[in-house]
């Protein structure tokens, strides 16, 4: 998991260093497009959008599950602009690491007052 803290602790640093500059009130298509920007030029593997398939029986089925960004393959990043988080929220990230096999993944909730507000870290 050191490598997986990392990822995860230079994430936060680059959410909240966002967040400072841009806000809440954007759409989340927005901070995804601008923390997959931030992240790539600070040299990590950023997948935006990644399909995520559902294993059953044997076969592979494409249900249209998309992981809003994984980071070098080990963590998944939900992000979301909402008033509040919920228990759905959570249970997506539980479910998305479960189908990944990832073991971390961050909850960023961006439309918050203070972005340290808006994290959640979920461990598998």
């Amino acid at each position: 998991m050191d490598e997986e803290n990392r990822i995860a602790s230079n994430i936060v640093n680059a959410t909240i260093e966002i967040h400072r500059e841009l806000g809440p009130g954007l759409l989340e298509y927005a901070y995804q497009a601008v923390l997959a920007h931030f992240l790539l030029k600070e040299g990590y593997k950023v997948e935006i959008e990644k399909p995520q398939p559902v294993y059953f029986d044997g076969e592979k089925l494409d249900v249209g599950y998309r992981l809003d960004l994984l980071i070098n393959e080990k963590v998944i990043d939900e992000l979301k602009a909402v008033e509040e988080l919920n228990r759905i929220h959570m249970a997506q990230v539980l479910t998305y690491l479960k189908l990944s096999e990832c073991r971390l993944g961050l909850l960023l909730n961006f439309n918050v007052e203070l972005m340290k507000h808006g994290i959640k870290r979920v461990i598998l």
